[in-house]
């Protein structure tokens, strides 16, 4: 439930200006989540969100440096605390998960931007992944076992 109401919060601040934390726990109540304070302002934290641009509306924060290694690394956790499986048929690339875990690890994978990924789609325990090939989509699923290992 957790990872399901943090993803809502940022699709809700990504889709318009949220200035405060009553504005997005009404926006959140129109998504189905009845939300108290207390929750709000530990998903802002956890997921750290900061108030910027020109509008003062919550915003998430860069994911990546310029050199890759934030990203990098919460791929890196992610993967190895929730990946359970993954299977490739030619280009597709089918990452399973825990129940629930499937949407964060998704959210770690688009933030990396690996090379070999045209598009991503996640449910609730389920990735998929489409390369452009069979041939990168091996490699991806290289890639992938080699960062899953701890």
């Amino acid at each position: 439930m957790k990872t399901r109401r943090q993803s809502v919060i940022l699709d809700v601040i990504r889709q318009q200006p949220i200035r405060s934390q009553e504005q997005l726990r009404r926006s959140m109540r129109v998504s189905g989540f009845d939300v108290t304070q207390a929750t709000l302002s530990r998903d802002i934290r956890e997921l750290g969100l900061v108030k910027g641009g020109p509008d003062g509306a919550y915003q998430a924060p860069l994911q990546t440096r310029p050199n890759g290694h934030a990203a990098t690394s919460v791929l890196q956790r992610a993967l190895a605390s929730q990946l359970l499986r993954i299977d490739r048929v030619q280009q597709l690339v089918l990452l399973r998960t825990g129940l629930g875990h499937a949407q964060s690890l998704c959210a770690a994978l688009d933030g990396v931007g690996l090379p070999d990924v045209v598009g991503t789609l996640a449910g609730e325990d389920t990735i998929l992944i489409i390369a452009p090939d069979a041939r990168r989509a091996r490699t991806l699923v290289k890639r992938l076992e080699e960062m899953s290992t701890p």
